[in-house]
């Protein structure tokens, strides 16, 4: 049996989604928008797409690296079903090369099919089900490297009465990201890394624009999105990249949508010292007075700018402190109940 036929017998390798063939056996991925040109017994950039015999196979569908019960206020998702739980997966790679990555230790690490754990979409609804999570999220690496098994894994989940996500650097394809919306994909966190420049120098060469672009398509497909930048000293914290990010943000999104400002530790290969939570603290005020209407402090525990506050007339309607709600006052219509505000909310 040939080598690369023994690799299509592991269960976590099937045949990927999305991807046109070339001339002489080679492959362009269509999963993200780095759109590999892959040469036969190779892999694309992310390390999880191979070409075996002229046909394009995911080497991760349903290789799960990581998988916890997590509040859905830690992807940030501040109003989307608050106080709830999702049961949380990952799997191996990605496709950015971001030096500071939180979780370097699954992204920056390479599958290998004979060791997977392999866990069915019916095995995860199971595991949700009995851990009483009332969604699933994709996440710890980037979520579009497991974009086969999320189709397969979100029509269930919705048939089950649960919510899905993503949790996502944003650059998968427009037919990737429309395919996740019809199987049942209900709100997604694009990350931001900052201008062009920052995407070029520390991502891989990639382009901010698409990201945008994909935060602007996922609104139109009705998905809830919210927006974070992680704010890191010398790469995107000057007063230009913050303009820039928020009249972009306000131009593609509305002011509606919420936006988050949060803060960098050192991690992997990058040794800057913390953001100062006054450079956060700068940013979300620059947001506020644009017009974004909820701007938020984010991995500062306590601070009062990861509280959701009415725009209109300043009234406290969401308390949280860390990942955990501490009074939500927020009107069963979703309105301020001081003043009637109507406040964007999905629960």
């Amino acid at each position: 049996m040939r080598q690369g036929a023994q690799l299509t017998q592991y269960p976590t390798v099937r045949e990927a989604r999305f991807y046109e063939k070339t001339a002489g056996n080679e492959i362009v991925c269509l999963a993200c928008e780095r759109q590999c040109r892959v040469k036969e017994g190779s892999k694309g950039f992310c390390g999880t797409r191979v070409n075996v015999e002229g046909k394009l196979y995911t080497i991760v569908y349903g290789d799960v690296s990581s998988i916890s019960a997590n509040p859905i206020e830690k992807k940030p998702f501040f109003h989307f079903h608050p106080g709830s739980y999702a049961l949380t997966v990952g799997t191996w790679g990605c496709n950015f090369s971001c030096p500071w990555c939180q979780n370097y230790d699954v992204s920056k690490s390479q599958p290998d099919p004979r060791k997977a754990r392999y866990i069915s979409p019916e095995q995860l609804l199971d595991i949700a089900w009995r851990n009483g999570c009332e969604g699933t999220s994709v996440s710890f690496n980037e979520p579009t490297l497991l974009l086969e098994y999320s189709l397969d894994l979100f029509p269930l989940a919705r048939g089950k009465g649960l919510y899905n996500t993503f949790v996502s650097n944003g650059y998968m394809t427009l037919r990737a990201l429309e395919a996740l919306a019809e199987a049942g994909l209900n709100a997604i966190k694009f990350d931001v890394k900052g201008g062009e420049e920052a995407y070029e120098k520390y991502c891989g060469g990639v382009k901010a624009s698409v990201v945008w672009r994909n935060a602007r398509r996922a609104k139109e497909l009705g998905l809830h999105v919210e927006i974070v930048n992680l704010v890191i000293p010398g790469v995107n914290d000057d007063d230009d990249c913050f303009r820039q990010l928020v009249e972009t943000h306000l131009k593609e999104l509305g002011p509606d949508t919420p936006l988050h400002f949060t803060r960098y530790h050192p991690e992997y290969r990058f040794t800057a010292p913390p953001t100062p939570v006054k450079t956060l603290e700068k940013a979300r005020e620059l947001a506020r007075s644009l017009g974004v209407l909820f701007p938020y402090v984010g991995n500062v525990p306590g601070h009062r700018f990861e509280n959701t506050w009415c725009p209109a007339c300043g009234e406290l309607l969401i308390q949280r402190l860390g990942f955990n709600i501490l009074s939500n006052r927020v009107t069963s219509e979703d309105k301020c109940p001081k003043c009637g505000f109507r406040v964007p909310l999905i629960r």
